[in-house]
């Protein structure tokens, strides 16, 4: 039987509602994504605290460290991390330098070969000072590289979130498979994300917020935790000092300023 000229209006129209429906829900997804990545931040941003790396049946390793922030012109941000206790990992640096395009350059300073080596992009997965974040972990990864999908509101730390799904456009640009973030929407600070490698079904690793604070206008994380779910394996990240818009120079996010901690030290909190 042949569809009448009004049922087949009828049909278009509401294929069309739906189109646009979804297509809405994207683009929510996107501009929250977005909102997240474009939450106030300073210019600039040092900070001073530690990282506590806790296993089963041994006791916390505590590493005291040096972050910088810088946002550079043309869309480009800086980040050097530099350990300053105990002894075996004094002096160690990260520089990443995140380009406009969504490319990032990283560099690793290790004092015991007093050499700078560059961070090939296929190591993203491997682990930072065996800690349980990834190199690409401690890159600011731009929305535009992934597909958001908002999968409904829930409850977490206490904040009613929204839930977002984040899904590389390019396979072959990420260790994670996906990413599901819990968004506090009066913040835009993530309160919970889990990260997805081979199995897309289970997380393999677990950011939590544990507290922020509220600094020069900014919202600050001051602690946070990263879980390996497989091991139970866990790095605390502890902030103690935060200074935003310093004035930081840009001479400080070089290869330079990385292997000699004199042109970095004299801006520490």
């Amino acid at each position: 039987m042949s569809l009448t000229p009004l049922l087949l209006l009828v049909r278009f129209l509401l294929l069309a509602l739906l189109l646009g429906a979804a297509s809405a829900r994207a683009d929510e997804a996107s501009d929250l994504a977005q909102k997240v990545y474009d939450r106030p931040n300073g210019r600039d941003l040092t900070t001073l605290g530690r990282m506590v790396l806790t296993e089963k049946d041994r006791a916390p390793r505590i590493r005291e460290l040096v972050t910088y922030r810088l946002d550079k012109s043309g869309g480009e941000t800086a980040n050097l991390i530099r350990f300053l206790d105990p002894e075996d990992i004094a002096g160690t640096g990260l520089l990443s330098i995140d380009k406009a395009d969504g490319s990032t350059d990283q560099w690793l300073y290790l004092p015991a070969l007093d050499r700078v080596r560059r961070i090939s992009s296929d190591r993203k997965g491997g682990r930072f000072v065996g800690s349980d974040f990834f190199f690409e972990d401690l890159q600011e990864r731009k929305p535009s590289k992934d597909r958001h999908r908002l999968l409904g509101r829930q409850t977490e730390n206490g904040i009613l979130c929204e839930v977002l799904e984040s899904v590389p456009l390019d396979p072959k640009d990420s260790v994670y498979s996906r990413r599901i973030s819990w968004i506090d929407p009066a913040t835009a600070l993530p309160q919970r994300v889990d990260y997805f490698e081979k199995n897309p079904a289970t997380p393999s690793k677990r950011w939590l917020l544990r507290s922020k604070k509220r600094n020069q206008a900014y919202w600050t994380v001051t602690d946070s935790r990263m879980i390996d779910l497989a091991s139970g394996h866990e790095t605390r990240m502890v902030v103690d000092a935060a200074l935003y818009d310093q004035k930081l120079p840009a001479k400080l996010f070089t290869s330079q300023a990385l292997a000699d901690e004199s042109l970095e030290s004299e801006y520490r909190p």
